[in-house]
């Protein structure tokens, strides 16, 4: 959704809070694509600092459906982002990417709430998701996941170093 900024620029200190639905069904990165199960509104507050510099601060909370990083089961896990960017109106576009400013969610006087908020689950994203602390992954050999039951492989690793006196042993048998 694009929000027009010109009203809230047009008087020093001038406050605008907004509460703002988002439309994003799932997220979709070079990581995959995960699907959202729960998502409340965007509330944005936009202050005007004076001298063409405007204060875009926000929440949101999500539910994101992610496999566990050990055994691959979908996992709900709840994803909260915060921001607070301070953006100087001067700027081009151009000016901004010379600067190494990532505000490519203004263009012109038009903020787009779609790429803020993607851009900011991207930075909240887990780095590790875990079904439970206590999750057993998968096994090695076969696949099967080691929290519904041991399934009887021989999980027994040698050191490699050890493997010509382990040949040597299955040998005298």
């Amino acid at each position: 959704m694009l929000i027009n900024l010109t009203d809230v620029l047009s008087c020093e200190e001038k406050v605008v809070k907004r509460t703002v639905e988002t439309e994003f069904q799932s997220f979709d990165s070079s990581l995959g694509s995960f699907p959202l199960t729960e998502e409340e509104p965007l509330n944005l507050t936009l202050t005007n600092l004076g001298g063409d510099k405007l204060l875009v601060e926000g929440e949101q909370k999500f539910v994101a459906k992610i496999p566990c990083d050990r055994c691959l089961t979908e996992t709900e896990v709840p994803i909260e982002i915060f921001f607070s960017k301070e953006i100087d109106m001067k700027q081009s576009a151009e000016g901004r990417i010379d600067d190494l400013d990532e505000t490519d969610f203004i263009d012109g006087y038009n903020l787009d709430t779609e790429k803020l908020v993607y851009g900011e689950l991207l930075l909240n994203w887990p780095m590790k998701t875990l079904c439970r602390d206590d999750c057993k992954g998968i096994c090695k050999k076969c696949g099967k996941n080691l929290n519904e039951g041991d399934c009887g492989c021989d999980t027994v690793e040698l050191d490699p170093r050890m493997a010509v006196i382990a040949d040597i042993f299955k040998n005298s048998k």
